[in-house]
């Protein structure tokens, strides 16, 4: 690896540290170096203010002044709540800047780059892209499909189910992958699951023994909203957000006593009397989200896998067998030909304590 690749590989690193708390921001990371010394390291910072570019500005000081800025994303050219990175950078005097990707926002695509190139900076673009796009996947979906990238998490047993014939699921796998899976949820906007998940296993959906105070917003798709206003996501609406996802026929009273509890409350078309999952997730990007963790259960896993809406697919399997009467983590998809079964490419295969962990991306 080269020596500019090793300083936006960092830049990479530092960007990876906002996912999960940026929405609707990219999750950008930068790095200054002058005279091949790092003088500043940034990130988008919680809630997306500041950019990153400003957070290193800021740690480089008056050092940024004929330096090198490495970017994960073109630089903002806009005016928002905070002035144009690419303005902050002109500002700063630094000679070049090193961009990971160009960025597909109307409002930036190709700007960024004239501002900085029209200032007299020299700009070069394309170093870790395929990295730097991956990074920015829930970012671009929102921009350019208006809808959040949605990563799907399974955990089973070794022939594929989520609980024994009698509803028992915790738990199948160990507690290293529960932590893993709590890392996971760290880094994604929100945590989605169904209405009878929150009915069978009562969960919080929260981030827990990381040390971490920042907490996803949690997501019940329920077309009725038939959830139990004793459970724990009730309990904790005015704390830790939740965001409920109906049909168009919830009864109003429900509706309400949710919002009056601290709830978000979406209304979603219906297919077939369930939430219609193409709407849910438009409706979920526009509401900001660019990173979503599903949960399950089986019935959404299949809907969504369904509509073509996984963008990547997490499998832990434990070496338990269960048996043909357990549950499926995958409900009936009713495909009659292998052709159009969803098919996903393998990134990675590793050990999670005693389980075993798969990582796949659409194909």
């Amino acid at each position: 690896m080269s020596q500019n690749a090793r300083y936006m590989a960092l830049a990479l690193s530092l960007g990876r540290r906002g996912q999960g708390g940026v929405w609707p921001n990219p999750a950008v990371g930068c790095v200054i170096v002058n005279n091949n010394r790092v003088v500043g390291r940034g990130w988008t910072q919680p809630g997306g203010r500041p950019h990153a570019e400003t957070h290193a500005l800021t740690q480089a000081g008056p050092a940024a002044r004929g330096a090198i800025a490495y970017v994960t994303l073109e630089p903002c050219a806009h005016t928002g709540k905070t002035p144009p990175c690419a303005l902050a950078l002109i500002n700063a005097g630094v000679a070049r800047v090193v961009i990971a990707c160009t960025d597909s926002d109307p409002r930036v695509s190709g700007r960024g780059i004239e501002m900085l190139k029209a200032a007299g900076i020299v700009v070069e673009t394309g170093l870790l892209e395929p990295e730097a796009r991956a990074d920015h996947a829930g970012f671009f979906l929102r921009i350019d499909q208006g809808r959040p990238m949605l990563t799907l998490k399974l955990a089973t047993s070794f022939d594929g189910r989520i609980a024994t014939a009698s509803g028992e699921s915790q738990w199948i796998t160990g507690a290293t992958a529960r932590r893993m899976v709590h890392s996971m949820r760290n880094r994604h906007d929100a945590v989605m699951v169904g209405s009878g998940t929150v009915r069978h296993d009562d969960p919080s959906l929260t981030v827990r023994d990381l040390g971490i105070d920042r907490q996803p917003a949690r997501i019940v798709i329920s077309n009725g909203l038939d959830i139990p206003l004793n459970s724990k996501l009730a309990q904790s609406a005015a704390d830790v957000p939740l965001i409920l996802c109906h049909g168009p026929k919830a009864p109003a009273e429900l509706i309400q006593g949710w919002q009056d509890m601290g709830a978000t409350l979406l209304s979603c078309n219906s297919r077939q009397g369930q939430v219609d999952p193409v709407d849910l997730m438009q409706k979920l990007g526009a509401y900001g989200l660019t990173r979503i963790f599903c949960e399950g259960g089986g019935q959404i896993s299949a809907s969504l896998l369904k509509f073509d809406l996984v963008d990547q697919l997490i499998g832990f399997t434990a070496g338990v067998i269960i048996g043909a009467d357990g549950l499926p983590g995958i409900a009936p998809l009713h495909l009659n030909r292998l052709t159009n079964a969803p098919r996903f490419t393998l990134d990675s295969v590793a050990k999670a304590g005693a389980d075993t962990v798969q990582i796949w991306s659409r194909s």
